[in-house]
């Protein structure tokens, strides 16, 4: 894969989707960062290899362009001096030279696109870098603000009143439950005394009524004593 597709791939990626699936999203931002700076630095290589060969390759062609001039003259010079077939070789080296610097201006221009594309990358590159890093403290501060929300959560007194307030209920349940069945045996205790409560009534009638017979088989016992 070339440093451009690569730094394409990277720049393509969607920050958010990697952090929305990633388990960790974390370590998905150190790995993604990692990944960034190391084509960073490859890019940045290859764009000053880009660029010393741009160097090279305009010296080349300005070289020849150079030399194409010096061959005219030269065949100008042959041929006033009556050597046509010297005057025919430096015209064609002459024009060896002209199509050499044709070639390496050719060379060249597509030489310095591509240092742009890779300029222009790279510029991306690291204001993605800047957004990775951004969204790692963002990410790094949301992390710790949970963990200390959970964390107070579980040793806060809110915590700790909900589980008393929970065990409170619990015991009002039970004493609840103690107070109905102390109820129902007042009820049934009750129930008992009006049956005793009846019963005594009962044989205290019945002793009343032995009582008064009593009285009268007695008084009426007197009298017939006192008559005899």
């Amino acid at each position: 894969m070339s440093i451009l597709d690569r730094l394409s791939r990277l720049l393509r990626a969607n920050v958010n989707d990697l952090i929305s699936k990633a388990e960790d999203p974390a370590k998905i931002i150190d790995q993604a960062l990692r990944d960034m700076r190391a084509a960073y630095a490859e890019a940045r290589s290859e764009v000053a290899a880009a660029m010393s060969q741009n160097a090279k390759l305009e010296r080349e062609a300005n070289t020849n362009r150079r030399m194409a001039s010096e061959y005219e003259k030269k065949a100008e010079e042959a041929l006033r001096g009556g050597s046509e077939e010297l005057a025919r070789e430096a015209l064609r080296r002459s024009q060896n030279a002209k199509d050499l610097a044709a070639g390496f201006e050719e060379q060249l221009g597509v030489q310095s696109q591509t240092v742009e594309q890779l300029k222009t990358q790279l510029r991306a590159l690291e204001a993605k870098i800047d957004e990775m890093e951004s969204k790692k403290s963002l990410l790094a501060a949301r992390q710790k603000t949970a963990q200390a929300g959970a964390t107070l959560d579980r040793v806060s007194g809110f915590s700790k009143a909900g589980g008393a307030m929970d065990a409170f209920e619990e015991m009002e349940q039970k004493v609840s439950g103690m107070e109905d069945r102390n109820r129902a045996m007042q009820d049934l205790r009750k129930e008992n005394d009006f049956d005793a409560q009846l019963k005594d009534l009962g044989r205290g009638q019945a002793l009343d009524d032995a009582m008064a017979a009593l009285k009268a088989k007695v008084q009426g016992g007197g009298g017939s004593n006192s008559g005899s």
